[in-house]
């Protein structure tokens, strides 16, 4: 007795979603178009919200940049749920590994006095911040139009927190009293006059209305002065009075600024080549926003007898590549 095996091919009717196949044709999308272009509610909603009853849920008015279609930016790093919770969880890998590291050497107690005062000074203040910009990008998911660019927002204030839980375990690390030094550094950014310009900073950016000026303030800004400086600078000055090994707890926060800069910079360039009107008021968001930023920080790396003029530079270069530094 003999089996005959036939095959069948079936052609299906159609090749994808009816949304994905509206914007990019009758073809297979890939799992971040099914999940991110045109799923947003558009129309047809009940009521207004009862916090702000100027704008509907989803509302275009919540920025004063305009878009003919808000579904021009994409991601380039193609992050849906899915892809971006298996990027964290390799990133978190590799950082759970230097911090057993460290704790298993018991590196912190070997930390030179000076260096740990560096930290104390410099660093663990920032676990505030990055607080304040998990606030503030979900904030930013919350009022942002288009699913491509909520999410990534909501991504991106979700790793803030990361970021800020991670500042904390540091100061945990480091110290021999645990928690002394963490209400050391709370302490600092409540009190000492050197941080009050970021901590007025960071109140500031949490009314700010507007959700594109906010991530132009936070993330863009903010951020694009404040890594280069904790990356470069003060890596370095760690290194020479003998806190080297603190790179190894600091170094994740590099490929992940790298990582979301990319994002970032995405968005900024498609918002201002939209119209010549949305470069000129990104680019005047730009000069408020940079001398606010600068200003800011310097106190704290004069205290620190850091200087800010290299992650200037990165920031300015940055700036002028996006076309948003004035010239004069």
């Amino acid at each position: 007795m003999s089996v005959e095996i036939k095959t069948t091919e079936i052609t299906p009717i159609r090749q994808t979603y009816g949304h994905t196949r509206r914007r990019f044709g009758d073809k297979p999308a890939t799992r971040y178009q099914e999940a991110s272009f045109d799923i947003q509610p558009t129309s047809n909603f009940h009521y207004r919200p009862m916090f702000d009853e100027q704008h509907e849920l989803y509302d275009p008015g919540y920025t004063a940049l305009k878009m003919e279609d808000w579904y021009a930016f994409s991601d380039p790093r193609q992050f849906y749920y899915g892809a971006w919770v298996g990027a964290r969880a390799k990133l978190q890998e590799s950082t759970e590994t230097s911090f057993a590291f460290f704790e298993k050497r018991n590196l912190g107690a070997r930390l030179d006095e000076a260096a740990r005062r560096l930290v104390v000074q410099c660093l663990l203040p920032l676990r505030h911040v990055e607080m304040g910009a998990n606030m503030n990008n979900v904030g930013i998911a919350g009022n942002a139009y288009g699913t491509t660019l909520s999410q990534a927002h909501m991504f991106h204030g979700m790793d803030r927190l990361a970021v800020a839980q991670y500042l904390t375990r540091i100061g945990l690390l480091i110290d021999e009293s645990p928690g002394v030094l963490l209400a050391e550094a709370k302490n600092l950014w409540m009190e000492d006059p050197a941080w009050q310009g970021v901590r007025r900073y960071v109140e500031d950016t949490l009314v700010v209305e507007d959700w594109a000026e906010l991530s132009l303030a936070q993330n863009l800004i903010f951020d694009g002065l404040l890594y280069p400086f904790l990356l470069e600078t003060l890596d370095e000055r760690l290194l020479e009075i003998g806190g080297g090994d603190i790179a190894m707890l600091t170094d994740f926060m590099g490929d992940w600024f790298k990582d979301g800069s990319r994002f970032i910079d995405a968005l900024f360039k498609t918002l201002a080549g939209e119209s010549e009107a949305n470069r000129a008021q990104l680019t005047r968001w730009v000069a408020h926003w940079r001398s606010r930023a600068l200003e800011a920080l310097t106190p704290v790396a004069i205290d620190a007898d850091i200087e800010l003029d290299a992650a200037l530079g990165v920031l300015d270069k940055r700036l002028a590549k996006l076309g948003l530094l004035e010239t004069h």
